[in-house]
């Protein structure tokens, strides 16, 4: 299960009079950017579940064919990828288990309670994946007799960690967030259909409106007889801020923000912080443009695309091997010569993990002509394991965690590094630090950690 921390995105539609996987596979496109690795679509006609799962991006796994056999008026589905650690077709959702389909984004640090439950129903976990574990549970109170709702707020307290999850029967969708919130998840209305995603860009791309958030600890039942909403458990909000520094599209709104304007702000801030000297300042693409848009604004210092993108590579944070990743930042990013040659340049990125990345960047750019590389990030240093759905498991993979900003600064071989701070990062939400999980950047985590608490086993050097 530790091998199998994910960050995916979830899709789901109730009601539409014509074949809700055309729009489940609309939304999964959408929604790409958040899995790249698998996909699945699992959909009803009120009698039976059908299904279907592959490997590749969406385009790749479905044809028409395809989604003219995933029949019925309500579907779910789901974009994954898998850690460093990897993760096989088998672990790919929808889940289906006793005429129930799943899907789950996020991650639950601990297991422990899902595992003794299962025992005490003579079920031996083996190797099932967290997602693979709440699935199983649900279904157990399903086939006892419960509804698909009465047994999601059965089983709700066992689920300890993040979850933004969708849950299809014959006659109902349910969706359903952790008592804090931490992964996104969203609702919308065309006509007579429901719709709940990870993002707002995916409402958009099906032409619905949104509506509100799923709540931190809600549950949204939708069926025939309308729509009715449960408070499973409540505590203090406390959303990923990691979505918008990183994961999230630009186009999407969380927590009633612009990620685009964001963003934006998280460059100007940064340009208070940490200004340099230099002659234009240019993104890496796509994530960071926002952010460079907003430095250049606020400083006055041009703003350049220097860095060319080959967009039919993958987003190379969320490659499962080194090496695969190594290989893709050269294929992925070109340097354009005549705009770097002979001068200084400040470069930003949303985030640092490991460093090797923006060490290839900063190369490309001297091989490039540039004079001089001041290397810019659009949010604090990553130090801590994020636990909650972002591939960053262990804290020995993170460089912030183990080198000092002069130490990062060296191994990247950039002429300085700056980062943008804690409270600037959060002042550009509009939003009270209260609002936020800051785990990554500050080691404190909402939901505790349990049997995870092990990991911490390094210092984080100090400046």
């Amino acid at each position: 299960m530790k091998d199998l921390n994910e960050k995916c995105a979830i899709f789901g539609v109730f009601g539409d009079s014509e074949i809700a996987s055309r729009q489940t596979y609309f939304g999964l496109f959408a929604l790409q950017h958040r899995g790249q690795e698998y996909s699945g679509i699992a959909s009803t006609d009120g009698k039976e579940i059908f299904s279907h799962k592959g490997q590749g991006l969406v385009s790749q796994v479905y044809t028409e064919e395809i989604l003219q056999k995933l029949l019925g008026f309500s579907a779910i589905g789901h974009n994954r990828y898998s850690t460093s650690h990897g993760g096989g077709p088998e672990h790919a959702q929808p889940i289906i288990i006793n005429n129930i389909a799943f899907a789950h984004n996020g991650n639950l640090p601990s297991v422990k309670a899902l595992i003794d439950f299962l025992e005490t129903k003579n079920i031996t976990a083996g190797d099932m994946s967290d997602s693979e574990l709440m699935a199983k549970a649900i279904s157990i109170y399903v086939e006892e007799g419960l509804t698909l709702p009465d047994a999601v707020a059965k089983v709700y307290t066992l689920f300890t960690g993040a979850f933004s999850c969708v849950a299809l029967s014959s006659d109902c969708l349910v969706a359903f967030r952790d008592p804090c919130g931490i992964r996104p998840l969203v609702m919308g209305k065309r006509k007579d259909k429901t719709f709940f995603a990870s993002e707002t860009c995916a409402l958009q791309t099906v032409g619905a409106e949104f509506v509100r958030e799923v709540e931190a600890g809600e549950m949204v039942i939708v069926s025939k007889e309308g729509i009715e909403s449960r408070i499973l458990e409540k505590r203090e909000p406390k959303f990923d801020i990691f979505e918008f520094v990183y994961f999230a599209r630009s186009d999407s709104v969380l927590l009633g923000k612009s990620v685009y304007e964001v963003r934006k702000n998280f460059g100007k801030i940064l340009a208070q912080e940490n200004r340099v000297d230099v002659d234009i300042i240019i993104p890496v693409p796509e994530t960071s443009i926002p952010s460079a848009i907003g430095y250049s604004q606020e400083s006055g210092i041009p703003f350049e695309m220097a860095l060319g993108k080959n967009r039919y590579i993958h987003r190379t944070f969320i490659e499962p091997l080194q090496d695969d990743r190594d290989k893709k930042v050269k294929m992925k990013l070109l340097p354009l010569p005549e705009v770097i040659s002979g001068k200084r340049v400040g470069v930003i990125d949303d985030s640092i993990v490991r460093g090797t990345t923006s060490r290839q960047i900063v190369k490309m750019l001297f091989e490039a002509g540039a004079t001089e590389v001041h290397f810019l990030v659009a949010s604090p240093p990553v130090k801590f394991p994020d636990f909650y759905g972002i591939d960053t498991p262990e804290q020995v993979d993170l460089i912030g965690s183990q080198k000092t900003i002069k130490e990062i600064c060296e191994f990247l071989g950039a002429t300085s590094l700056s980062f943008l701070s804690v409270d600037g990062m959060v002042k550009a939400t509009s939003l009270p630090k209260e609002r936020f999980s800051l785990s990554a950047f500050t080691g404190e985590y909402p939901i505790d950690l349990y049997e995870r608490e092990k990991e911490f086993t390094r210092d984080v050097p100090k400046e």
